[in-house]
This record gives C-alpha cells, sequence and structure tokens, in this order.
C-alpha cells in the first residue's frame, strides 16, 4: 500500500461560510430512489411484483416524490411506469420521477411511458467530471454544455405537446463533486436559461456526489458556494444526491442541507451502488431525535425492515442505525445499569423529553419493545440481570443482592461462552432460590400474637413449627417481636452455624386478588458472608419464613 498513490481533495475557497451556524428546523423535501438507483445496484433487481410491494412501502410511508425507473433503458422498466399510471396506483399528492440520458430517442420513449401522468419529474443528467471528460467523453467544456442544453430543449418541445399536467425539470451535472465549481456552475446556468424556471415552476438542480470524494464538510463548502452563486436562487430547488464511498453519506447530506439544499434524494438503508446511496431512514430518525418532524411516517420499522428486506434480498445490519435487532441492546453492564436506572426514573415522572441514557429515542415511538434492551452475557453487568428479573417476571430484588445473582449468572456464561436468554436467566435463579436441595425445610407454620395491642413496644408472637432438619422431623416453639424473630429462636436449638439478619425487603407480585408477596433476606455468617434467601407466598409472613429458610440453606450448603 502506498498512500503516495493518491491526491489530497482540494478545499472550497468560501468567504464567510454560512453553513457551520445554520441549524436545521424543517424536514427536506424527500426523493426516494428505490426503484432505480437502489434496484440497479441490487445482484438480483426487484420484478414487477416487488417493485410493487416497495413503490407501495415508499407511499405508505409518505413520500410525495419516487423516482420510479429508467423507463427508455428496458421494457420492464418502461411498463413499471405505465401500470403505476394506468392503474391509477398514485396518489393525487404524489409525482413520479423519471430518469433519462440527454438524447432525443430516449427523451421520446421517456415521454410515451409518463403519458397521462398528471405530475412528473424529468431527471435528466450528463457526466461533466474532469476525469470523465478526459478518460471517458474526450469532450471539451463546450461539448459536453451543448449535451445538457439540446437535452433540455428536447424536453421542453417533448412537453409542450404532451398531456402531463404538470412536468418538471430536473437536471444533475453527474459526478458534480469531480468537477471544478465554475464549470457546474457554469452548465447549470446554461440549463437554466434553456428551460426559463420562474418562482412558481421551478427547476431542480440536483448536486450528486455520485462518488463521495472528500469530507463532507468540503461537500456544504461546494453546496453553499454554489447556493451562493447561481443566478435566479429563488427559482431553483437544490438538491443532493450523496453517495457513501467514504462512509459519510448522512454527515454530508446534513450539512448540505445546512448549506442551502431543499432537497433530498436517498433509499431506505442506503441500498445503492459501492458502499450505498444516502440512507434516508438515518436522516429522517436524525430530524426526529432533534424534534423536528420528519415528515415520514418511520414508527414501525419492523414493517419497514420486513418489506424492504422481501423486496431487495438485502439484510438490514444488526448495527444499522435506528433500525438494527441490536440497537437497542445493552451488552455492558454499566450500560445495562445506567439504562434500567434511567428508564425507572423515566417511568416515575411526566417528563416533557424523553431522557434515558444510552437511548437516544424511545424505542416504542418505531415499534420496538422494552425487552430486547438489555440481553445478558459474559460482559453484562449485575444492572442488567436485575432488569430482566424485575421486568420479565416481577422480582425487584435488593440493591445488595445484585452482586449475588449477578455472579451466578456470570459463572454460567464464563463457563458457556454464550448469550442468556430471560427465560434461561430465570431457570437460574429459579433453581438456586426455589428448587435447591433443602437441609432445612418448612412443613408447618402457625403464629399467635400473644399481645394485640399494635402499640404496644413490647408486643410478643409465638411461633410453632414442624420442620425436617437433616432428613429429620423436628417441632420447634419460638417467641419474639415478629414472625421472623419468633421462627429465628425457634430454631436456635438445631445445629445450625450462627447468623445474623442484615438485610430484609419486600413486596407484592402480580397484583389482585391472587397476588402473591416476595420477601428477600439477607443473612451474615460468622465469616462475615452475606447471602440471601427468597420466600414466595400469598401469606406475607410464610413468605418470609421461606426467604429466611432459602437463605440458611444457602449458607449451609
Amino acid at each position: 500500500m502506498s498512500y503516495k498513490n493518491y491526491k489530497k481533495f482540494e478545499s472550497v475557497e468560501l468567504v464567510n461560510r454560512m453553513w457551520p451556524s445554520n441549524t436545521i428546523t424543517k424536514a427536506p423535501i424527500w426523493c426516494s430512489v428505490d426503484l432505480r438507483d437502489g434496484n440497479q445496484s441490487l445482484p438480483i433487481p426487484m420484478n414487477v411484483e416487488k417493485k410493487t410491494k416497495m413503490f407501495y412501502l415508499l407511499k405508505e410511508m409518505g413520500f410525495k416524490e419516487i423516482e420510479v425507473g429508467f423507463p427508455s433503458a428496458s421494457k420492464a422498466e418502461f411498463d413499471f411506469t405505465r401500470k403505476l399510471i394506468e392503474e391509477n396506483m398514485l396518489g393525487d399528492d404524489m409525482t413520479i420521477q423519471v430518469l433519462t440520458q440527454a438524447r432525443e430517442g430516449l427523451i421520446e420513449k421517456t415521454f410515451q411511458a409518463i403519458e397521462g401522468c398528471k405530475k412528473a419529474i424529468v431527471h435528466v443528467y450528463n457526466s461533466t467530471s474532469t476525469l470523465q471528460r478526459k478518460v471517458v467523453f474526450k469532450k471539451d467544456k463546450k461539448a459536453i454544455i451543448d449535451i445538457a442544453v439540446k437535452g433540455v430543449k428536447l424536453i421542453k418541445e417533448f412537453a409542450k405537446k404532451s398531456n402531463v399536467e404538470d412536468i418538471v425539470l430536473e437536471y444533475s451535472p453527474e459526478s458534480f463533486t469531480g468537477t471544478e465549481l465554475d464549470f457546474a456552475l457554469e452548465i447549470c446556468e446554461a440549463v437554466i436559461k434553456a428551460w426559463k424556471p420562474t418562482e412558481q415552476n421551478k427547476i431542480i438542480i440536483n448536486l450528486p456526489a455520485t462518488v463521495e470524494m472528500s469530507m463532507p464538510n468540503v461537500y456544504a463548502d461546494q453546496i453553499e458556494w454554489f447556493c451562493k452563486n447561481i443566478s435566479c436562487r429563488e427559482c431553483v430547488t437544490v438538491s443532493v444526491h450523496t453517495h457513501n464511498d467514504r462512509g459519510t453519506g448522512v454527515a454530508a447530506t446534513e450539512l448540505a442541507m445546512l448549506a442551502g439544499a431543499d432537497r433530498v434524494e436517498g433509499t431506505l438503508f442506503g441500498n445503492g451502488e459501492r458502499t450505498g446511496n444516502l440512507d434516508m431512514l438515518t436522516v429522517a430518525m436524525n430530524l426526529y431525535s432533534q424534534g423536528i418532524d420528519p415528515e415520514l411516517k418511520i414508527d414501525d420499522i419492523n414493517h419497514i425492515i420486513s418489506v424492504y428486506e422481501e423486496c431487495t434480498m438485502l439484510k438490514v445490519h444488526e448495527r444499522h442505525p435506528y433500525a438494527g435487532e441490536l440497537v437497542y441492546t445493552a451488552f455492558s453492564g454499566s450500560h445495562q445499569d445506567a439504562i434500567k436506572k434511567g428508564l425507572d426514573e423515566y417511568n416515575k415522572k411526566d417528563n416533557e423529553y424523553w431522557e434515558v441514557p444510552y437511548l437516544p429515542i424511545n424505542p416504542s415511538d418505531i415499534g420496538r419493545e422494552y425487552e430486547a434492551i438489555i440481553r445478558i452475557n459474559s460482559q453484562s453487568g449485575k444492572g442488567g440481570i436485575a432488569y430482566i428479573l424485575e421486568n420479565e417476571y416481577g422480582y425487584r430484588l435488593p440493591k445488595k443482592m445484585h452482586p449475588e445473582v449477578g455472579k451466578l449468572i456470570q459463572n454460567v456464561t464464563d463457563k458457556t461462552g454464550k448469550e442468556l436468554n430471560p427465560q434461561e436467566i430465570y431457570n437460574i435463579f429459579e433453581k438456586e432460590y426455589f428448587e435447591q436441595d433443602t437441609i432445612l425445610s418448612l412443613n408447618k407454620f402457625e403464629s399467635i400474637i400473644e399481645d394485640k395491642n399494635t402499640n404496644n413496644k413490647d408486643v410478643k408472637v409465638t411461633v410453632t413449627a414442624e420442620v425436617t432438619f437433616k432428613g429429620k422431623t423436628k417441632h420447634i416453639k419460638g417467641t419474639g417481636n415478629g414472625p421472623i424473630a419468633a421462627f429465628v429462636n425457634g430454631i436456635r436449638e438445631l445445629d445450625i452455624e450462627p447468623f445474623k439478619l442484615v438485610e430484609y425487603e419486600e413486596h407484592s407480585m402480580n397484583g389482585g386478588a391472587d397476588a402473591h408477596a416476595v420477601a428477600y433476606i439477607g443473612l451474615i455468617n460468622e465469616d462475615d458472608k452475606i447471602k440471601f434467601g427468597i420466600g414466595k407466598d400469598s401469606n406475607i409472613n410464610l413468605a418470609s419464613i421461606r426467604a429466611l429458610i432459602c437463605a440458611i440453606n444457602r449458607h449451609m450448603k
């Protein structure tokens, strides 16, 4: 590899550039090119059935401008364009866009394809880049301008004879980013002069990064320079069409919008030649996350993914912004803990704004569920495991119990090297706290309050119980200031190592008449080791006793 084989892209001499100080306040005019630019880049192009399904998805999402094909390039493209018109598939507020080169036969065929359409954008282009003029066309600048102007004049003639109610011209100096700025301006001025747009009937000048050749700020400079220098700016809709060769297509588009672009062309999930076109969904979601209406219906991302994958036979990457399977999933323990705390805080209050660590948007806004946020592997932490046990199964573990349960799960993930789903996590949890081989078990239990005056701090509770200890049935009796204290005093006669109760919490599960109580008890032994037990029962006293017995068994095993 030799970096010396490549030359630096020249910067733009732009005095008092304005775009760094600008802000985006509204959505651009969107134009989907999935059915043409996206389709031509597929290993297996869409058939008519799939193109129709994709068209209806784009229509459902709210796209008003859709490039439907290059009707003069093939019979399939021509027939699909006719199908849209003849079968009245277009909405009254929709405009189809058709692509053509600046050649008479191709332009004539294009107008045949759009006959009877209410409104159409005829998109004509020719390559203007320095490199293509030199090695592909071997023509000078004047010859390249002549091609563009001749094409525009032909479109104007055919438009006069057409029965299409409203025809808009779009012109692209293809490979704009590889064209000298002054020449790009010169050829666009020639096109404007030939077409004669007005403020009511604007021309679209599309400035494509056909190949992404520079940092996105340089592209923004190019767009701002063009917007400042083009004549009759009020009669021009400036459009951008970025590719992703440097991986910054989204950034280039957003900076171009700051620089004055009115309109954006792109595809769903960035499907396109080489590394792809602009991903319009990412730009739309970026606007949404900043409190700006994207003016597209994107609240069911799973449906969009499903249709897209079926039609294109491409897969949306697991880490794709906003849409990927894993983008609302946290494996890192610290991330999981922060997400859990953020969700708890958000759900407590009537918040005006969504603010949860690591989640730039609320997943439910686009049809995702919270259940997928936390997933557990060897990199996970105690907070994520506690989140799953609470949100999937209703156990609100005491904070001091989190490390114990986290270590329990991590021992399994370290051993297997695999991710655990919620059911697998619960199975481990259940086996440890509810299904262990017991040294001590409870057979019968009864408690009696000797002093029923609840205002008396010296209230006495007597517990009688039948237990099985090390395989033998034992009858115990104890008195204390509550059922737990009384039971503890009753089992002192058994051969159980000394312990001290240091943690106790309880809560109800499910709610309603059949609600169960869950109790958590932490015991510390003479070695200062704390272990927790959990008990569940419809009676809170029994739940507490079961939690105590569970903790004792876990200490003694």
